[in-house]
């Protein structure tokens, strides 16, 4: 049976992920709080993170910055999705011709 939460991203009931994420008291509350489907935004925004700050995950505080940026995703003031939200369409590859 798959086990159920209530997704604090997405504000209702959806499948959630099968263990924690990383150990420690954040990665329980993710596994306890946020769907599966709200974990997988997760990558992309992480990535959009690391590059904009210029991270190294090998520096602890680069990490501690990281950790932050997850909570205020998943758990911030303004951490859900608006309703209606649809994920954008992928920009086109530079010098990829554009659709009109």
């Amino acid at each position: 049976m798959t086990r159920m939460v209530h997704c604090v991203k997405f504000n209702t009931e959806l499948p959630g992920l099968d263990r924690p994420p990383f150990s420690g008291p954040l990665g329980q509350r993710i596994f306890e709080n946020v769907s599966r489907q709200a974990w997988q935004l997760w990558p992309a925004q992480q990535t959009l993170i690391i590059n904009h700050y210029g991270l190294s995950l090998g520096d602890p505080n680069a990490q501690r910055v990281l950790m932050q940026q997850m909570e205020d995703f998943f758990f911030g003031a303004d951490a859900q999705l608006p309703e209606g939200w649809t994920q954008p369409e992928a920009r086109p590859a530079k010098g990829a011709a554009r659709r009109k």
